[in-house]
């Protein structure tokens, strides 16, 4: 583990990896930290050969770049290694000459947090950690639940109670203890810090978290090495907390620095319109830093943020790429959960098919060209939000159990026949 320094996002101050625990004393909880290595070390210890090499086939075949010692125990779950589909009828659907979906929803408890929750569990294990919390509107917190229970560790999770019931569900079968606050995921956020402040409790909240980061930073590196180590032009993917992002760039960062690639995709964040205030702050150049709470209302419970945590790393990792960020409204959320489904046959909550009607909005803006490779990064599974898919599924056709029912059905559907 070559983990040379902690550095703030806002001011720049260095700190020690044992000197600090969260967030930069000075500028707060804005002031988010970056993990940064010693990459002129690691260029002559690990190459892409050496990636290969090790067989792993989960999250883990990377650790040599991640903040974990060599020798350290991890969660038995497979988190990570998740496939990338080329899709040809989305991509033709969008105009596009070639897409590819990259489904984080294959991961144990069903989206792309898996990874943070990972390495959060290995990094308590190793410091003898007794309970570790979160704060979540469901998906950080079925990870955490399920990293912690695969190994045996205590987990209290704060969550909204208007969270979807399968995301609740999860939280509840996986032993954790379960605090339902009556009120959005900014009461939730705040809860757990002072929960974590007054009784010692390892807190993953994302964003406060700098080794949050991190773990998220996996899913580049598999795009990465999916790629023949020949990075896509474009990443899509969606933006609450501004936490998954911000560990995109990171990861694509590292590789450049240790020159495994040699850019990094441009990066298109796309917020639902009821919940955009990155979108706003890049768009209007205002200082992320600053940024007032708004009142976020999205079908999107993912990506639902009144303040975004990880705000100052998300802008400035659309920004360093020569990205975008996009808004596109609930409905369009919503459509796009059976569009991308039908198209690519990846079935998606509504924060990760976002991404589909975030494609469309940056195509019409300009910002994606026909000719870009590009990759929409899905971050969570659609059964964590049946009721949502419901709403824009359509329904089935009631028949009677008679075969002459069902030829008059087919008859009317144009079903066709090949007898």
């Amino acid at each position: 583990m070559l983990v040379s320094e902690l550095r703030c996002a806002i001011c720049g101050r260095s700190y020690s990896p044992d000197e600090v625990e969260y967030t930069c004393p000075h500028c707060g909880q804005a002031g988010t930290l970056d993990v940064l290595y010693d990459y002129a070390a690691l260029r002559t210890r690990v190459t892409p050969d050496d990636v290969a090499r090790s067989g792993e086939l989960s999250m883990w075949r990377y650790r040599p770049l991640m903040p974990l010692a060599e020798d350290a125990a991890v969660p038995p779950l497979l988190v990570g290694n998740t496939p990338l589909y080329e899709t040809p009828r989305l991509a033709a659907d969008l105009g596009l000459s070639q897409v590819w979906v990259k489904d984080d929803g294959r991961n144990p408890t069903g989206s792309l947090k898996d990874r943070a929750s990972a390495l959060i569990v290995a990094r308590a294990m190793a410091e003898g950690i007794e309970v570790v919390t979160t704060a979540s509107t469901g998906n950080a917190a079925a990870a955490l639940a399920g990293l912690a229970a695969s190994v045996g560790l205590p987990s209290v999770i704060f969550v909204p109670a208007s969270a979807p019931e399968a995301k609740i569900a999860q939280l509840l079968i996986y032993g954790a203890t379960v605090m339902l606050v009556q009120g959005n995921y900014d009461n939730a956020f705040d809860l757990a810090v002072a929960a974590s402040e007054r009784y010692g409790w390892y807190n993953r909240n994302t964003g406060m978290n700098p080794y949050t980061l991190e773990g998220k930073k996996t899913v580049a590196f598999e795009v990465a090495e999916q790629f023949g180590w020949d990075v896509p032009d474009v990443l899509v993917v969606s933006v609450g907390d501004g936490n998954i992002i911000s560990g995109v760039y990171k990861g694509f960062r590292d590789l450049v620095e240790l020159g495994w690639i040699g850019r990094v995709p441009r990066l298109i964040g796309v917020q639902s319109t009821g919940s955009a205030a990155c979108y706003h702050a890049w768009k209007t150049g205002a200082d992320p830093a600053t940024m007032e709470p708004i009142n976020a209302q999205t079908v999107a419970d993912s990506i639902a943020a009144d303040l975004p945590r990880d705000r100052v790393k998300a802008v400035r990792a659309v920004h360093e790429s020569g990205g975008a960020f996009v808004a596109v409204p609930d409905e369009a959320i919503l459509d796009g959960i059976p569009a991308l489904a039908r198209l690519s046959g990846v079935f998606a909550e509504p924060a990760g098919a976002a991404v589909y009607a975030g494609a469309q909005a940056a195509i019409a803006d300009g910002y994606i060209q026909a000719t870009d490779r590009v990759v929409l990064l899905v971050t969570g599974n659609g059964l964590k939000d049946i009721k949502s898919a419901m709403r824009v599924a359509g329904a089935g056709h009631p028949v009677a159990p008679d075969i002459d029912e069902v030829e008059r059905l087919r008859r009317a559907l144009q079903l066709p026949t090949f007898k």
